[in-house]
């Protein structure tokens, strides 16, 4: 017979009595890892054999992709505590975190020395003109004419253009190395001028200006949760925490069938950084279109623009360094078809973000430009 003591306890806290039947993939995600971690040198031993490469690659994208998933979940659950714009660093910071993690792994792994630039331009091409297309397309098809907070989208746009000119173009124009690339000095410049411009961004979106990104220009208090009917802030981020223990070990073990399956099909070498920054932006896509499609466009934009900001702010950096330990060359300047579509999509994103309203046309207009990347990847 069931304690009373503690069904009482439950039925005071139905979050509690919940948590197993909510939380099986951390089981899922632990026991991968746990595999891999005893096993791991078996498992990947014969990845010449076209079926089991796939099953592998597929265990392990599936693995890592659901722990961010549920990473994004309690990343939302923090966010309804603490109100805009802070739930939405904590996504975008967890999110970015993960994207660090397996780019480094699958470029020690014997990555091509474009990877880096790969991956963030495959983040920005999918962000800016897939995702933000999809958004403000099923958005303005439910709902005609949607709003967001200019000033924010601005800011943003601000940090998020010169960013990106200096790390995937500049490149490209200095001449003090051969090639897109960049001398140490050069590369510690880029590294500190990022970081400073994104820290300049957060105090900003801490600070004074926090009404710039919310949908009414006031600020936003963290939401009181429910009592009893809601995990308290902690459970959230030791989950949010628990579930980042096993995406980051498995990206580890995922950039080796990545690495094989890209040398050995002579498949085209952006195609890995589109893997990973499907990998990546997945949960975020899933939290924006919903958000987009609810009518809340502002959080929409604040998850979007966001990602893409700290992709380029935090990613780059990182990147940097690790680069420096490994002495590992990279290649971060955007060549031919790709340098048009990046100075394309920063000129759309202008457009579409400089009224306040957004309707599916852009949407539209963003989606084909998506389609034209991914159609030049293979036909470049």
């Amino acid at each position: 017979m069931p304690d009373p003591t503690t069904t009482s306890r439950l039925a005071a806290r139905p979050w509690a009595a919940g948590l197993v039947r909510q939380e099986w993939f951390l089981g899922v995600g632990l026991v991968s890892a746990l595999a891999f971690l005893v096993a791991g040198d078996t498992l990947l031993a014969d990845l010449s054999q076209p079926l089991w490469l796939l099953s592998m690659f597929g265990w392990l994208f599936v693995a890592i992709l659901g722990c961010a998933l549920a990473v994004v979940r309690h990343a939302d659950e923090l966010a309804e505590r603490l109100g805009e714009p802070f739930g939405t660093l904590i996504l975008t910071l967890s999110v970015t975190a993960i994207e660090a993690v397996s780019i480094s792994f699958v470029m020690t792994h014997g990555g091509e020395p474009t990877l880096v630039r790969d991956t963030i331009f495959a983040v920005l091409m999918l962000i800016l003109n897939g995702l933000i297309g999809l958004s403000l397309l099923l958005g303005g098809w439910r709902h005609r004419e949607q709003t967001y907070n200019f000033q924010g989208a601005n800011a943003y746009l601000g940090v998020i253009i010169p960013l990106a000119m200096m790390s995937l173009i500049l490149p490209g124009y200095t001449i003090t190395t051969p090639g897109p690339t960049l001398s140490f000095t050069q590369e510690s410049a880029l590294a500190l001028l990022s970081l400073g411009l994104y820290g300049a961004f957060l105090l900003i979106q801490t600070g004074r200006h926090r009404g710039f990104f919310t949908a009414d220009g006031a600020e936003e208090a963290g939401g009181e949760p429910s009592p009893g009917g809601a995990p308290p802030a902690w459970y959230s981020a030791a989950l949010l925490l628990g579930y980042m223990v096993p995406v980051v070990y498995l990206a580890e073990r995922f950039a080796m069938p990545l690495d094989y399956m890209i040398r050995s099909w002579r498949a085209p070498v952006a195609l890995g950084g589109v893997i990973i920054a499907v990998l990546v932006a997945t949960p975020e896509a899933i939290g924006a279109v919903r958000a987009a499609r609810a009518n809340h466009l502002q959080r929409s934009v604040n998850i979007l623009l966001g990602s893409v900001l700290s992709t380029i702010g935090l990613t780059v950096p990182t990147m940097l360094l690790v680069s420096h330990f490994t002495a590992r060359r990279l290649v971060l300047g955007v060549e031919h078809s790709d340098f048009v579509l990046l100075l394309l999509t920063l000129l759309l994103s202008v457009v579409t973000f400089g009224s306040g309203r957004t309707n599916a046309l852009q949407g539209v207009v963003h989606v084909l430009l998506f389609v034209s990347y991914v159609l030049l990847i293979f036909q470049g």
